[in-house]
């Protein structure tokens, strides 16, 4: 398999594994959670450590090593991104896999298991026409006071919904036009959907503007901002407006 398809197939298979780990009917509330976390993070790892061996490796559920920082290729998996809403048998959750080259995000696959899809950065959709009124995604439980506030001047509908990989792959599928997060994240929790994203022709970038870079020693990545890049100037004015 070549590298976007390994992403995608097993963002898909660990996807599967997280649907039979809930329906198994033997785990509920935290435990379902810390369950699907860990079961599909020995999948991700063990494979990838079969499949590509010499590659780094970074996943939120695995401790982690300075190994990876001398690494060019280095993947980045998320085994579930957004546990509460899997828990709750939500389809705003998703499996993340990427694959990052000399800290750029180039290959990756983000599985909506809830939906039965996988977006990928090997075979982009069509990404349907942006809506007459911009509509943003932000935290259904928490939308950040900035992207309220970007909401507000841009005349943007604010959509809550669950995971970051979800809201990413709102903008992908057509859902929303911008994704404006502040609240702070990992890599993990944007390296497959920044991948995908930007093979599908979207801005994905930090709030000031800059590239989005991976395999830091630092895995903190407090901020993002996913949208289609007919917004990205107008957006990343406005955020700059509320910084100064």
């Amino acid at each position: 398999m070549t590298d976007a398809e390994l992403a995608a197939h097993l963002a898909e298979v660990a996807g599967k594994i997280l649907i039979e780990v809930r329906e198994s009917g033997v785990f509920e509330g935290k435990a379902l959670g810390k369950a699907g976390d860990q079961t599909a993070n020995q999948f991700l790892v063990h494979a990838l450590r079969e499949q590509r061996p010499e590659d780094g490796l970074l996943s939120e559920e695995s401790k982690d090593t300075d190994e990876r920082l001398s690494k060019e290729r280095v993947w980045i998996v998320d085994p579930v991104d957004g546990t509460r809403e899997y828990g709750e048998a939500r389809t705003d959750w998703a499996v993340h896999v990427a694959l990052c080259v000399n800290g750029k995000p180039e290959i990756g696959a983000v599985a909506l298991p809830g939906l039965g899809t996988v977006l990928r950065t090997d075979a982009p959709i069509a990404v349907p026409a942006a809506a007459e009124t911009p509509r943003m995604v932000v935290s259904r439980t928490r939308p950040a006071a900035e992207a309220v506030a970007v909401s507000e001047a841009i005349g943007a509908e604010l959509v809550g919904m669950g995971s970051a990989g979800a809201k990413s792959m709102a903008v992908v599928r057509g859902e929303a036009e911008i994704y404006l997060h502040t609240g702070g994240q990992y890599e993990w929790d944007s390296a497959a959907p920044a991948a995908v994203a930007l093979a599908h022709g979207l801005h994905a970038s930090r709030i000031d503007g800059s590239p989005l870079v991976y395999n830091n020693s630092d895995t903190y990545m407090p901020d993002l901002l996913i949208c289609r890049p007919e917004w990205a100037e107008r957006v990343l004015a406005e955020v700059g407006k509320l910084a100064s």
